[in-house]
């Protein structure tokens, strides 16, 4: 990945959770963080990966976020961040966080154990 993509994503990655903050503060987004955005070189498509606390039914919920907030974010984001071609944005759930804790959980219980 070239500098200038990791410079993007750095920023668009930035910028969305800066907006989401701003405009969509409500229970919904405080759940959310933007983990990670994978912006294909050619600057037209770019996954944006979150990841969510709660169960289930909070991941349900977010992605129903997302697809009703989408076009207005991504306007949002595209007024402060010029570029040639801006991207389309496409939201996916990111589960590494949550294997994350679960890993550390079970270190605990090994801990705990000894």
């Amino acid at each position: 990945m070239s500098k200038r993509i990791s410079r993007v994503n750095e920023l668009l990655q930035r910028e969305i959770g800066e907006q989401l903050r701003r405009y969509y503060g409500g229970e919904e987004s405080v759940r959310i963080t933007i983990s990670d955005v994978d912006t294909s070189p050619d600057l037209r498509q770019c996954s944006i990966y979150y990841s969510v606390i709660g169960d289930a039914k909070a991941i349900q919920e977010s992605q129903t976020f997302f697809k009703r907030i989408g076009k207005e974010l991504r306007q949002r984001v595209m007024q402060r961040v010029t570029l040639k071609y801006f991207p389309r944005f496409n939201f996916k759930y990111d589960p590494s966080l949550e294997r994350g804790n679960e890993i550390l959980d079970l270190l605990d219980q090994l801990d705990n154990e000894k």
